[in-house]
């Protein structure tokens, strides 16, 4: 992930996650999540340990990213960070919008969506 000036603005909490996932370690990014988080990749949830570690861990694995913050806005108490993939999955380029509920200090809920 190319981290530059848009992620300067985010909460302490959120870089640290993206981050985090991009470096797929999963105990750094779930600590950093509520215990009753849930994350939502393109209609497909994951909630619990296992299984918020997993997606960690293994979502996209098989292909080759890279990754581009380009835009990180805030829609009511929603932090959204739109991130543009280019790589070997299909398609070869994808907008997503990663939509951030926080709780006090950590991720209650991740809506990764089509940008």
């Amino acid at each position: 992930m190319d981290t530059n000036k848009h992620t300067e603005q985010l909460p302490t909490t959120i870089r640290a996650f993206l981050e985090a996932q991009d470096a797929r370690d999963a105990d750094t990014a779930l600590a950093l999540l509520t215990p009753q988080a849930v994350i939502a990749d393109v209609g497909e949830s994951f909630s619990g340990d296992t299984e918020l570690r997993r997606f960690i861990t293994e979502a996209g694995a098989e292909f080759t990213v890279t990754s581009e913050i380009t835009k990180v806005d805030r829609d009511g108490e929603i932090w959204v960070v739109s991130h543009h993939l280019e790589g070997d999955f299909p398609g070869g380029k994808a907008d997503l919008d990663y939509r951030f509920a926080l709780e006090d200090e950590r991720i209650d809920r991740l809506d990764i969506v089509l940008g």
